[in-house]
């Protein structure tokens, strides 16, 4: 039944590091669903924790919402890590400065930028404290990045649970 149902991969999906930390995979790539997400996060946050929002966009789409998705993190999150998605055949440092121009226009300093998507979950689950929430966005049930080149598998929920377990 409805009790037991278990949730959808990559949607709001709670991952347990055991280490007091609360990490979420979702899938949001818009603004609209990086807002509803990070707002829904935000209302869950025990008193004196942080909600840490790793993020990027994807290349070769709409790159309007790049400046849009960067001003609500920066609004909505308290420290945020900019960082590659899909970059397919563009830049992953030019997409990041599109973000980054959102933060910039929100006048905030709470960011850092890491091309490196692996490297930008782990910096954040590293700087995550007792009861912090970090929300790994943009990816969701997605095992994979795409590149110039080509494929790889990747996978947000493979690299929490690495952490997790070291």
């Amino acid at each position: 039944g409805i009790k037991t149902m278990a949730g959808v991969t990559g949607r709001f999906e709670k991952i347990d590091t055991a280490k007091g930390i609360y990490a979420i995979v979702d899938y949001a790539h818009t603004p609209d669903g990086l807002e509803n997400v990070l707002k829904t996060a935000k209302s869950l946050l025990l008193p004196g924790a942080r909600l840490i929002s790793v993020f990027g966009c994807g290349g070769d789409r709409d790159r309007k919402k790049r400046k849009i998705m960067g001003l609500i993190s920066a609004s909505l999150a308290d420290f945020s890590i900019i960082t590659s998605d899909n970059p397919r055949t563009e830049d992953p440092a030019s997409i990041i400065g599109m973000i980054e121009a959102g933060f910039k226009e929100h006048g905030a300093q709470n960011y850092a930028k890491e091309t490196d998507r692996r490297t930008a979950i782990l910096n954040a689950l590293n700087m995550a404290g007792k009861n912090d929430i970090i929300l790994i966005a943009g990816k969701g049930h997605e095992d994979y990045q795409e590149f110039a080149g080509g494929r790889i598998h990747f996978s947000d929920q493979e690299v929490v649970r690495e952490w997790s377990r070291a």
